[in-house]
C-alpha cells in the first residue's frame, strides 16, 4: 500500500471537486481524505495500491469538466503512513 498527498491548484472550490474527488475514490476502493484550504487549493490524501492510485491522480485531473480547472497538482509518494476505514471529505 502507498500513500499519496496531492496539493491542486486551480479552479478546484465552489465548483463540486471535492465531490467528484471523493466519487473518483469510491469508484476505485481508494481510502483517505479532501479537503479546501484557505489559499483557494485543495488538499487530497489517498492510501490504495500504487497502480489504483495511479489512476486516481488521473481521474482527478478532471480533463474536460466544464466547472472544474485544475492547473497544477503538487504529488508526494510515501509508504503508507495513514489508515483510513474511507473516503471522506472533511471541512
Amino acid at each position: 500500500m502507498k500513500q499519496v498527498s496531492v496539493v491542486v491548484c486551480g479552479r478546484v472550490q465552489g465548483v463540486g471537486y471535492r465531490y467528484f474527488v471523493r466519487n473518483q475514490a469510491g469508484d476505485l476502493g481508494v481510502s483517505g481524505t479532501v479537503r479546501n484550504n484557505p489559499d483557494g487549493t485543495v488538499s487530497i490524501t489517498a492510501v490504495g495500491e500504487e497502480p489504483v492510485l495511479r489512476e486516481f491522480l488521473a481521474r482527478i485531473r478532471a480533463d474536460g469538466d466544464r466547472f472544474i480547472h485544475v492547473a497544477r497538482m503538487e504529488v508526494e509518494w510515501n509508504d503508507t503512513g495513514n489508515s483510513f476505514r474511507n473516503f471522506e471529505i472533511r471541512r
